[in-house]
Parts: C-alpha cells; structure tokens; sequence
C-alpha cells in the first residue's frame, strides 16, 4: 500500500478549513509562479503550469489569482522569487520522507524542516538517501463504493494505465507520466466520480507502522504540510484505515 496515498486520501477527506485554504491558495500561487517562470506562461506548452493550474481549480482557486500568479512567474508582475528545494530524512519507525518545498530562504527552510523531523522523533538525511526508494507516477484514486470495479479496470487499462490497486475502502489508478492526462481525460469523459487525482511520488516499497510510531508519523507529516515553504510531502508508511482514521 502506498503510505502517499493514505496521507493524501486522509487530508481530502478531512477537507479545508478556511484558515487551511489560505494556505492552500499561498502554496500554490507559488507553484503556478515558479513553473511559468521556468516553463512560460502558456499552459498547453508548460505540462508543470497545466498541472498547477488544474490543482488551483480543484480548490476553487478564482480565475484572476491564477493570472496573477502566472504574470509573476513570467515578469509582468512584481513578485518574490521563490526557489526550489528538496529534503529527504526518516521519520519514526524508519519511514522515509520526501518534502519538496518552494522558498525565498533557502537556509530558514532547512532549518525549520530539520527542527521538524527531530521535533517529531526523525532526522533529516543527505541528498540521495530515500529518493530511490520512490517513482514519480499519476495517481487517481476512487472510493469503493461510488465505483464499478469492472468498468473501471478495463477503462483504465484500455487507456494506458500501468495498475488498479484494490485498498480497503478505495480503488488507485498508477499512471506513467506520459500517460497520465490520457488516463485522467478518459475518466472524465465517462464521468467515472473519483476523489482527487495528482502526480505524486509512489513508493517502491512500505514499512508498516502503528501504535505510537504511527502516531508520531502522522504528526510528522501534518506539521510538515502546515509549514508555509513547504509545497508536498511523501512517505513510504503503511497502516490500516481504521488506524489512520482514529489516529488522525
């Protein structure tokens, strides 16, 4: 089982307060900015700017801070320059963690996210560390119940999906980047009601946790996603929903 996917499932199910969806909208205004900076201001041209755009939309994100974002990142528009970083460590129980941040404070971030991982029974790594232990995939995940499983397998494989994993309450879609926008496409031409789609980092393999270290890892995570330089975070745990559910 993907530990990603759980940490993702949980946090939309949880939903957004309003305090949260600022935050949300901050996150990805600097990501809208920082991939129109690198890859232009046109999204059909720019796959990470389609991406982005496509994440403030599923937030409800208005039209007009999307431009705005987009203006900065090409230099119509007055804004800070954000750069990209990315921290690999071990939180409790040896789970290995990803946190990909975008900041104008390279040495704040790193010092906050090493306080972090210590903060929360980890510690930060060396460049390299767990990386490996992760692939960079799509990913659309449909509850169980709102879902034909048949139907679902053989549009998802006929449209060029690599695996349907059948989890507990949920069905994942793994997608090849490449194939990614084909797959999501035919999904929403058949109106097939899935929960969130996103490319995320998949890992390789699990470590099961539970009791207190699985605990300690969901607290990891949460105070990594609530930092504001902090734009996605990925681990390769593992526990049951019933756990996850009444731990978070």
């Amino acid at each position: 089982m993907s530990g990603h996917s759980k940490w993702s499932s949980i946090k939309h199910k949880k939903g957004a307060t309003d305090a949260k969806r600022g935050k949300i909208f901050t996150k990805l205004i600097k990501e809208i900015t920082v991939a129109a900076r690198l890859g232009g201001s046109d999204p059909d041209g720019n796959p990470r700017l389609r991406a982005a755009i496509a994440a403030a939309k599923a937030e409800n994100m208005p039209k007009e801070n999307i431009e705005r974002g987009i203006k900065k990142g090409t230099g119509e528009l007055e804004g800070v320059s954000y750069e990209e970083a990315n921290y690999e460590g071990y939180g409790p129980g040896g789970v290995a963690v990803l946190v990909d941040c975008l900041t104008d404070n390279k040495n704040r971030t790193v010092a906050d996210v090493k306080h972090l991982f210590e903060r929360h029974g980890g510690n930060l790594g060396e460049p390299g560390c767990v990386a490996w232990m992760f692939e960079k995939k799509g990913l659309i995940v449909f509850e169980k119940e709102k879902i034909d499983e048949e139907q679902l397998l053989d549009l998802a494989l006929e449209a060029g999906a690599e695996d349907v994993n059948e989890q507990e309450t949920e069905f994942e879609v793994i997608v090849s980047l490449s194939d990614f926008e084909a797959v999501k496409k035919a999904v929403d031409v058949a109106e097939l009601p899935y929960t969130f789609s996103e490319v995320t980092m998949i890992p390789k393999n699990t470590v099961g946790v539970e009791g207190k270290k699985a605990q300690q890892i969901l607290n990891l995570m949460q105070a990594l996603e609530d930092h504001d330089d902090i734009s996605h975070v990925y681990a390769n745990f593992d526990m049951s929903d019933e756990v996850m559910e009444a731990l978070s």
